[in-house]
């Protein structure tokens, strides 16, 4: 019997075999929680649409997975940079447990804001990302009293891949 069911969404031009979305799937299969690691890699590439692709298709994809697996038990849905976006947005408009968010942009071009349900979150943000500013992610977990890791790291988190599967793990028996 699973005790629920993570997505978990990789940043833009990543892909589910990602370093960082792997590393999750290993935290919720050893705490027995079924996971998906979806693929935007097709939207991503739409280029046409915007420099960061097909971000409301992304949304949308979400949705409908979230929705769908939430009709059969409890979901947490968690992402890196973009995946991290849309995984609160998704929050909005579909029930959650909780959200583990990495390195969130807190705006998204003509995209709505950085938003999410008032659920369990936990947030883990490097002090030297180069495209989204400490300060605002501060702030936005600030608001929500989110559970907030930040690290000594750039935008991919690359040397704190164990620090963030650890806050995911606190994050899941948390619930």
């Amino acid at each position: 019997m699973s005790r629920g069911h993570c997505i978990l969404s990789h940043g833009f031009e990543s892909g589910p075999d990602a370093t960082k979305v792997t590393a999750l799937a290993e935290v919720a299969q050893r705490l027995g929680w079924t996971h998906e690691r979806p693929d935007y890699t097709d939207l991503d590439a739409r280029r046409e649409i915007s420099e960061v692709g097909d971000v409301p298709g992304r949304l949308q994809r979400l949705i409908r997975l979230a929705g769908e697996a939430a009709a059969r038990g409890p979901v947490v849905l968690a992402g890196s940079s973009l995946g991290a976006y849309i995984s609160a947005i998704a929050s909005l408009q579909v029930p959650v447990r909780g959200l583990f968010l990495m390195v969130p942009p807190t705006r998204m071009g003509p995209m709505p804001a950085l938003d999410a349900a008032p659920v369990p979150t936990s947030v883990v943000h490097a002090w030297g990302d180069e495209l989204i500013p400490p300060a605002a992610v501060i702030a936005w977990a600030q608001a929500r009293a989110a559970r907030l890791l930040l690290v000594d790291d750039g935008h991919r988190l690359e040397h704190h891949v164990d620090a963030s599967a650890r806050e995911f793990e606190a994050l899941l028996q948390a619930l």
